[in-house]
């Protein structure tokens, strides 16, 4: 059998990369409905990435051999920002050994132990909302989220260590995510991004923030007794027996803070825009907060994240030639279970593009059906911990304030970098 790729749109690199970029849901939408369940796209940094959108083809990706199957390669645009030590750019054993340091601070019991510090930081917040004039919900909940993640990750809690930790990463968060930016940097391969003067400089910024927190912390007497994320992977050690270098620090701790506040942050957003729009939903979300329940709020996170994921895709570079859904796609390509197109699926999910989180209530969905997280070995470390702070905080939003939509038309999908945003910010009015 000879290694091909599937069929896809003929259109130039340069269409599908724009379609991509500014609308890939729809871009999605028709590829499927011209190509089916797995199909080629062409975009310009990445070359052709094989869409996957079939949970039994997703099931092969994710159980597949991992030294076939390259996340880390495939992840090499996120290089520039977290590091060449971030457990999101490794492969193979070098991943399997960083993964293993990262578990422990996301134990189970130990992650139950931040809900406090979530609702207190959430109401604080919530507190401070305007009434009766709209305004974007995002914007709050970015500062809700990277409050909580400073100082679960750090453990800072004097306000002006905090203000300074929050304003070096949202300066930098800002910067990448600038359109302009983003379009400046796409012109440049991944190396040159990492020697441009500008991004250097703004990466410079933060980077002291990072390594300062890292030296204060190695200079605590009492790193043993703290909680905090970076006082645990302090006392973590490699096989050797040696601690983590601060360059391995730095990495994995803009890993998480990156990686676990924007997506949070967008993830509550679109929950609000979901849910000031379906007031039945709304109404019982009030009332099991109130009443000191979880399962609906769970349900509701989970939905939320299936309609609106913030990342449409995972992705994999085949170092072989693989057979998948029974093609043999040629070593060197991107294959890429789709979020996005297996979460919308008729025949998984009844009435798709409905908001309804009692479907999680009656068991929808399945392990290779509902992927936000990903899936396999490399399934994201801190996906417990992102579902327990989404419902803590939604949890703290219904019994705190009544919300309503700012337009009752659904807000459409933007871009922020590689995530799927409320493009208006998830406007809402609170009373």
């Amino acid at each position: 059998m000879e290694a091909t790729l599937p069929p896809g749109p003929s259109q130039t690199v340069l269409r599908q990369s724009l379609a991509w970029g500014f609308r890939p849901r729809p871009f999605l939408d028709r590829c499927r409905r011209e190509f089916g369940d797995m199909f080629t796209i062409r975009l310009g940094q990445v070359g052709p990435v094989v869409m996957l959108a079939h949970p039994d083809h997703i099931k092969e990706v994710f159980t597949g051999d991992p030294e076939v199957f390259h996340a880390g390669e495939a992840n090499v645009i996120l290089r520039p920002s977290l590091g060449r030590h971030s457990v999101l750019l490794l492969d193979d054993a070098q991943h399997m050994r960083q993964r293993k340091l990262l578990l422990p601070p996301f134990h189970g019991e130990r992650m139950q132990r931040y809900g406090e510090l979530m609702r207190e930081i959430a109401e604080r917040d919530i507190a401070g909302w305007p009434r009766g004039v709209a305004f974007r919900l995002h914007t709050h909940t970015q500062d809700v989220t990277m409050r909580i993640i400073v100082e679960a990750v750090f453990g800072v809690t004097e306000e002006a260590r905090s203000e300074r930790v929050r304003t070096a990463l949202k300066e930098f968060l800002d910067w990448g995510t600038n359109p302009r930016q983003i379009a400046y940097l796409a012109l440049m391969d991944v190396d040159h991004q990492e020697r441009n003067f500008f991004f250097k400089r703004e990466r410079a910024k933060v980077d002291a923030v990072v390594y300062d927190e890292i030296r204060r912390a190695r200079e605590r007497d009492d790193v043993s007794e703290r909680e905090d994320i970076l006082s645990l992977l302090l006392q973590a050690r490699h096989e050797d027996g040696s601690p983590m270098s601060d360059e391995e620090l730095r990495d994995e701790l803009m890993t998480l803070l990156l990686a676990g506040h924007e997506t949070t942050a967008t993830s509550l957003a679109w929950a609000i825009e979901r849910l000031v729009r379906h007031p039945e939903a709304m109404e019982r979300l009030v009332s099991e907060a109130r009443e000191g329940g979880t399962e609906y709020a769970e349900a509701v996170c989970k939905e939320t994240l299936r309609m609106r994921p913030v990342l449409p895709i995972v992705a994999r570079l085949l170092k072989r030639d693989v057979e998948i859904g029974g093609r043999l796609l040629p070593e060197g390509v991107i294959v890429a279970p789709n979020i996005y197109l297996v979460q919308h699926r008729e025949d998984v999910y009844p009435d798709p593009r409905r908001f309804r989180p009692e479907r999680f209530l009656e068991g929808q969905g399945g392990t290779y059906s509902w992927i936000p997280f990903g899936g396999g070995i490399r399934r994201c470390i801190g996906a417990s911990f992102a579902l327990y702070e989404m419902r803590i905080v939604l949890q703290a939003i219904a019994r705190s304030v009544e919300l309503r939509a700012a337009q009752p038309k659904a807000e459409p999908v933007g871009r922020r970098s590689i995530t799927l945003t409320p493009r208006h910010g998830a406007q809402v009015v609170a009373a």
